[in-house]
């Protein structure tokens, strides 16, 4: 395994693939180097001294300049390296794809739910969500009922616990926390849920709706909208309050610009008009039975890959994201390109600095403008509340050797592969054009998430160098490690270790050719993601404008 590494032979910084000492002699060029300070695994050191003001290039672009002297072999910090990052326009510069070989994909399936309006879904969800925050009550009274009773509830490792430690206080024993596991163990039936076609029931709650912008408003009834159009919905139960911003006309306008022949099974309950609680519940729990026993006929069919939609994510990002399991859903995003499918590259704040590679390959000057333009706007968003995309690296990052956002977005970019950009689309649209389609998000994980899944992603591929549990409440959130030890080291969230490149042991191409086939399990509800199995179903809708 190689110490070092050079992405780019334009660039002038190393990556150490491993911890290196102060004093050790590393190859630079050909030339021996002994460095000067030590350099933690997954940061940088520069190729030559770095005076005040002087360009610091990797993955071939400028990500910051050097705010005071680094000598040769010196390792970059936040102390010597200031944010930079290169201009961009609307110009679009030849560009040249070259599909990978789909040959063995070609014939490939999976096994997901056939939509009326042409959508395969990789798993069948019935939602409740709110239009309101004053229903959230309401909607949590909901879940208690439906999921207790039809065996949709927590892991039930954890409520077997807790019903374990109430039996031994209820016999007596006085601090049952430390009972031996013979005294915990109780034989108990699980029970099956009673719909077995349906995976589960979603409640999704949230803090908007009512007392912000119109903005907000409109931008949460089309996020909702997108859920309720989602492949993974078979159909939904929305409950209102009746005089809130976010109106249930709003909701249906939404709604028929994603599909104006929407077909599904939808409940509208309105609060105000039904009267009581109880006959708002009645109503609700009626009629969301029903909706229960139309879904649970849909069954698993053959789909060809054209009708996977995947998200690109990343988070708790470290050094080695954007030289593994980055530029291995590249991979995969270029594979689902060549085959019909759709990707959604998201996380604006993390393109910093790459921008006019990717408006080099947007396939229109449309596509291209609009880029543009919702780059240069979300900047201004963040720049008038004292905020910028150089804020964006985290500790967590920065610790890990992504040390400025720049660098960051580099690393990020690779995610998308090198395919042609053929949709451009704004919070909260939807994809309707295969291919890669750039969608503006923040970097915020679940905000990120929550948005990729609205666009229609049935599956998200969520890439971590630190760890995160990130799920979603109705799409697979498929994690990926860059790395084994983190792998070996958090097991219940790790769902693929891309480790092996940075090893020697995989090469890109192989590991995203690795990942598709995990996809393909996952799609066809072969295998459940470790999201799932812990039922981390987060969701949280972006109020644009103040988060990066």
């Amino acid at each position: 395994m190689p110490r070092v590494l050079q992405i780019d032979s334009r660039d002038n910084v190393l990556i150490a693939l491993e911890d290196l000492h102060r004093g050790e002699t590393v190859m630079i060029g050909g030339e021996p180097c002994i460095l000067p300070a030590d350099v933690p695994c997954k940061h940088k050191f520069v190729t030559e001294t770095r005076s005040v003001g002087d360009a610091v290039i990797m993955y071939g672009v400028l990500v910051g300049r050097a705010s005071e002297t680094i000598p040769r072999g010196g390792v970059v910090t936040v102390r010597n390296l200031r944010h930079d990052s290169q201009t961009f326009d609307a110009t679009r510069h030849p560009h040249a794809w070259t599909p990978p070989d789909i040959a063995k994909w070609r014939q490939k399936i999976f096994l997901g739910y056939h939509r009326a309006d042409g959508q395969v879904g990789t798993r069948n969800y019935w939602v409740v969500v709110p239009l309101v925050f004053c229903e959230n009550r309401n909607v949590a009274s909901l879940q208690q009922a439906f999921e207790e009773e039809l065996g949709y509830g927590a892991p039930e490792k954890y409520r077997r616990q807790v019903a374990q430690l109430t039996r031994l206080y209820r016999e007596g024993h006085t601090d049952p926390a430390h009972a031996t596991m013979e005294q915990l163990a109780q034989t108990q039936e699980t029970r099956k849920p009673l719909f077995e076609n349906v995976d589960g029931i979603r409640f999704l709650m949230h803090q908007g709706g009512c007392g912000g912008t119109r903005e907000d408003s409109k931008n949460l009834c089309g996020l909702i909208a997108g859920y309720l159009h989602h492949p993974n919905v078979a159909g939904a139960t929305v409950l209102s309050l009746g005089c809130q911003h976010a109106q249930t006309a709003l909701l249906m306008d939404e709604l028929r610009k994603r599909d104006s022949h929407f077909s599904k099974p939808l409940v509208v309950v309105d609060q105000q008009s039904e009267g009581t609680e109880a006959e708002l519940m009645d109503r609700a729990i009626r009629e969301t039975f029903s909706g229960l026993v139309r879904a649970n006929q849909c069954r698993r069919e053959p789909a060809s890959l054209s009708k996977l939609t995947i998200g690109l994510k990343c988070g708790g990002s470290d050094g080695f994201s954007g030289i593994s399991a980055n530029p291995a859903i590249g991979r995969v995003s270029d594979l689902l390109a060549a085959l019909g499918g759709t990707s959604l590259l998201a996380e604006f704040p993390e393109l910093c600095g790459v921008e006019q590679s990717l408006i080099d390959r947007c396939a229109t000057q449309e596509a291209a403008n609009k880029f543009v333009e919702l780059m240069r706007d979300y900047a201004a968003r963040a720049k008038a509340v004292r905020s910028g995309f150089e804020m964006n690296p985290s500790p967590g990052n920065i610790q890990d050797g992504l040390i400025t956002d720049a660098m960051k977005s580099a690393g990020a970019a690779r995610k998308s592969g090198t395919s042609p950009v053929t949709g451009v689309l704004d919070y909260p649209e939807y994809a309707v054009t295969p291919g890669l389609n750039l969608l503006c998000t923040p970097g915020n994980d679940v905000e990120c998430v929550t948005a990729q899944v609205a666009a229609g992603a049935n599956i998200v591929l969520f890439t971590t160098g630190l760890g995160t549990p990130t799920g979603n409440p109705v799409a697979p959130v498929v994690k990926l490690a860059t790395n084994s030890a983190l792998a070996a080291r958090m097991p219940d969230i790790i769902d693929i270790d891309t480790g092996g490149i940075i090893d020697g042991t995989s090469t890109i191409d192989e590991m995203g050719e690795q990942i598709l086939d995990r996809v393909l399990q996952i799609a066809s509800g072969e295998v459940k993601t470790k999201a799932e199995m812990l039922g981390q179903n987060d969701f949280i809708p972006w109020k644009r404008g103040v988060s990066l």
